[in-house]
C-alpha cells in the first residue's frame, strides 16, 4: 500500500538549518578568478594586400594577467602563429584547432565566412585562455592576448 501525500515541508525539516547572510558584493560582485574572452568586429584591410584582423578583447583579475582590461587587433596567421609557438612551448596541454584556411580567394572575404571565422577563432582562444596551465605559465598567452605590439618569436618549423 502506498504512503499518504505528505508536502515538501513536512518531509524536508528546514526550521532548524541556519543560512550564513551573504553581503551584496558576495552575491553580486567580481568573482575571485575571472577570465573573458571575445573575438569581435573583423574589419577587412585593403591595400597592397586584403586581409581582415579581428579584435580580442579581454576582461580579467587574474593577476598575472598585465591588463585588467584589454583590446588588441590579429590577422588569421597571428592566431597560426600564436597556435604554433605554444605548441613548442608546452606538451603537457593538448592546443586545439583552428578553424580551416579559406582556399578560394573569391570566398575568403564574403561576410559569411569572416563570421564563421570570427567564432572558430574566439572558441579556439577561450578554450586555450581558459586552460589553468597556459594562464598561469605561459608568456606567449598573455602578449597575445594584451600586447598591442605583439610579434611571433620562437617559431621553427
Amino acid at each position: 500500500m502506498s504512503k499518504p501525500f505528505q508536502p515538501i515541508s513536512d518531509v524536508i525539516n528546514t526550521s532548524g538549518t541556519r543560512h550564513a547572510h551573504q553581503s551584496f558584493n558576495e552575491i553580486y560582485g567580481e568573482p575571485e578568478n575571472f577570465l573573458e574572452i571575445e573575438v569581435r568586429n573583423p574589419q577587412t584591410h585593403m591595400g597592397k594586400e586584403l586581409y581582415t584582423d579581428y579584435e580580442i578583447v579581454c576582461r580579467t583579475n587574474i593577476p598575472a594577467f598585465k591588463k585588467r582590461n584589454s583590446r588588441v587587433r590579429r590577422r588569421y596567421r597571428d592566431f597560426v602563429n600564436f597556435k604554433k609557438i605554444l605548441e613548442q612551448e608546452t606538451t603537457r596541454v593538448i592546443i586545439p584547432s583552428l578553424p580551416g584556411k579559406i582556399l578560394l580567394n573569391s570566398n575568403k572575404f564574403n561576410d559569411l565566412n569572416i563570421e564563421k571565422r570570427r567564432q572558430g577563432l574566439e572558441k579556439f582562444l577561450v578554450i586555450v585562455s581558459g586552460h589553468p596551465l597556459l594562464q598561469t605559465g605561459s608568456r606567449t598567452l598573455i602578449d597575445f592576448i594584451q600586447n598591442d605590439h605583439w610579434e611571433p618569436k620562437n617559431i621553427y618549423y
